[in-house]
């Protein structure tokens, strides 16, 4: 288990990404972001409403390298 600071939160509630697969990034250095440490980068587009996760178009095991 990991840990994001993303800003996701006016488009996805807490119950809302429990199961779902979403592309994130894991290779880089712990960030400190607001006294919050801070171990994946959560992968997302800036929309109008708030930040849209990428997701896959259909499942994949969890873990594998974003090509």
């Amino acid at each position: 288990i990991r840990r994001s600071s993303a800003q996701i939160t006016a488009l996805y509630a807490p119950d809302d990404l429990i199961g779902r697969q979403v592309l994130g990034v894991v290779n880089f250095p712990e960030r400190l972001v607001a006294g919050f440490a801070s171990q994946v980068l959560v992968l997302g587009v800036y929309a109008p409403d708030g930040v849209v996760l990428i997701q896959t178009d259909r499942p994949v095991p969890n873990g594998v390298k974003l090509g």
